[in-house]
């Protein structure tokens, strides 16, 4: 950045009111950070983290604050004012305070990918840059329970000392580690082995039932008609609990479209299945409020059924997630408080299923769960990278995200993101282009996916959801859709944006953006060629050196454990010759 003192003062989150006073001041060269003086503000009605900052002409820093946490969000901005502008600062008062009390963000480290612990120090430094307060790593079967070694042998776990590790190093940044485990639905790592295998719900490998419209094998939910499912869950909560010190959990109880269709079938049709999913649910969060836990769940199955979502236990906190424009956060905002319930809305990165991310569907969904959320009394905001089909997409998509939903959060207001901060204060881009670079790469596939969904009622082609085009065709060996020509449109698109990626970035960054843009150029021809374009080239030679880098960037950032299994996506492509 050069030193002109016009300058457009670029911060993340945006500050609700920044008044840039007349000319510059220098710092001493001398000056250290400890120079900064700190005064209680006169007022406070915007919470613990409101504050003011002021560089006045005389050198001097000043913050004022009601507590440590609105100081630490003003140092976090004057930090910013320094990376920008060096020792050379213009002088300004800036008045801020957050949107939302609560601003979190949720990793997956359950489908394949496990962060090693460099990168989890350095993700956690990274969102107390973006001002987020709450971090979860969403949990299946990737923690090293004591006792149940055959579930996560080969998944490179969390330990009790890593977490305990990665727990204090959140407490001294200012984030609250919650803990997190899945104790119901999606716990197939799980009740595959041969001893777990009595608890679940569906029983036998090849045992068809469906989720949402689609058919799935296998087991899935834990059966909440067998007591010993529960005493799994409160052995795991023993071990897991006493790791965290924030008093909070995450048990999820997501998606379990599978109860009522094996063992718990009769039981279900003679109570209902919100009865049967509430009863359970009510036991694990007993189990945790009994060690002093606050829990919280995915709360999908409860709003699937409005009339009982008074149902909920008191004591739960209810996660209203979802990942599409169209997701219905006010509806859902409204049942929940009218039952006299807290709730957070939980938008999504859409950096899954997608490789290049999916820009259009996350700007709509982030601004409907914040504006939404707003209106509709939600206490908190919970973004969620995950990790399907082998976590495949690269960091820097899914920070791109997650540095949008934290913003967001903070401002209050999901289209006015600053993708200029972004690129510098996120990315150390001081030509300030990556982010709308990566937004750019976003869409390239959108025309596609817009017409590569389900084929509705009427015979109508209807938007892909959950995914990219790119990813669900391309990527896969599921039926191709669309014309030769709108397929030919997308792979130019990622051909045109790969001419315009930004130069001079971090090396990691450039080298991960790079694969990003190999891997879509491939899926796209590959997709081109499956619509009946022309031959896709040297595809098995591509795949194996995709492959090749597939593997040696995850062991740049993530452990071995899934890697594996996260290749097998790609080994399983159809190439033709």
């Amino acid at each position: 950045m050069n030193d002109s003192p016009n300058d457009r003062v670029l911060l993340i989150p945006q500050p609700k009111a920044i008044d840039r006073g007349q000319g510059q001041v220098t710092l001493p060269p001398a000056w250290l950070e400890r120079e900064i003086s700190y005064a209680p503000m006169e007022s406070n009605r915007h919470g613990p983290e409101e504050y003011r900052l002021h560089v006045s002409g005389t050198s001097a820093v000043q913050i004022r604050s009601v507590s440590p946490a609105g100081a630490r969000a003003a140092l976090t901005t004057f930090r910013q004012l320094r990376e920008q502008f060096g020792a050379r600062l213009p002088v300004v008062d800036i008045h801020d305070w957050p949107s939302f009390q609560d601003r979190g963000v949720m990793l997956d480290v359950s489908r394949d990918r496990v962060p090693r612990m460099d990168e989890l120090f350095s993700i956690v430094e990274r969102l107390a840059g973006l001002k987020v307060n709450h971090l979860q790593l969403y949990t299946e079967h990737t923690f090293a329970y004591a006792g149940h070694e055959d579930v996560w042998r080969g998944s490179s776990p969390m330990t009790a000392s890593e977490i305990r590790r990665l727990d204090e190093h959140c407490f001294q940044l200012g984030i609250t580690l919650a803990a997190n485990q899945n104790c119901f639905g999606h716990l197939a790592s799980w009740l595959r082995h041969p001893r777990y295998a009595e608890l679940s719900e569906i029983q036998g490998v090849d045992t068809a039932w469906t989720f949402y419209e689609f058919v799935r094998r296998g087991p899935f939910s834990l059966c909440p008609s067998d007591s010993r499912s529960f005493a799994l869950v409160d052995d795991l909560l023993g071990q897991l609990l006493p790791c965290f010190s924030s008093g909070l959990v995450n048990i999820n109880c997501d998606e379990t479209f599978d109860v009522g269709q094996g063992r718990s079938k009769a039981r279900v049709a003679r109570d209902g299945e919100p009865a049967v999913y509430f009863e359970f649910l009510s036991s694990v969060a007993e189990a945790c409020v009994r060690r002093g836990f606050n829990p919280m769940f995915w709360a999908d199955i409860a709003l699937n059924h409005p009339e009982a979502v008074h149902q909920i236990p008191a004591s739960l906190l209810a996660l209203a997630w979802g990942y599409e424009p169209d997701a219905p956060f006010g509806r859902w905002c409204e049942l929940l408080r009218n039952a006299g319930r807290s709730a957070w809305v939980c938008p999504g990165t859409s950096s899954w299923r997608s490789i290049t991310g999916r820009r259009s569907e996350r700007r709509a969904n982030l601004s409907a769960a914040i504006r939404e959320g707003r209106a509709g009394g939600a206490v908190g905001v919970l973004a969620c990278d995950w990790g399907d089909v082998g976590h495949r997409q690269q960091w820097p998509i899914s920070l791109h995200g997650i540095a949008h939903a934290a913003s967001s959060a903070w401002t209050g207001d999901a289209d006015s993101f600053d993708m200029e901060a972004e690129s510098l204060h996120v990315f150390g881009d001081r030509k300030l282009k990556i982010g709308a670079w990566i937004d750019l790469l976003g869409d390239c596939d959108l025309s596609l996916r817009k017409v590569a969904g389900r084929i509705d009622a009427n015979g109508r082609a209807t938007a892909l959801r959950n995914a990219t085009a790119l990813f669900n065709f391309g990527l896969t060996n599921e039926p191709c859709v669309a014309s030769a020509a709108e397929w030919d449109a997308a792979r130019e698109a990622v051909r045109s944006a790969g001419d315009m990626m930004p130069s001079g970035l971090n090396p990691t960054i450039a080298d991960e953006l790079g694969h990003t843009l190999r891997v879509a150029g491939f899926a796209g021809e590959r997709g081109l060629a499956r619509a009946g374009g022309p031959p896709l080239r040297a595809g098995r030679e591509r795949l194996k050196e995709i492959l090749a880098d597939h593997r040696r960037l995850w062991l740049a950032r993530s452990r071995v454990g899934g890697l594996d299994h996260s290749c097998g996506y790609y080994e399983q492509l159809e190439i033709q010759p």
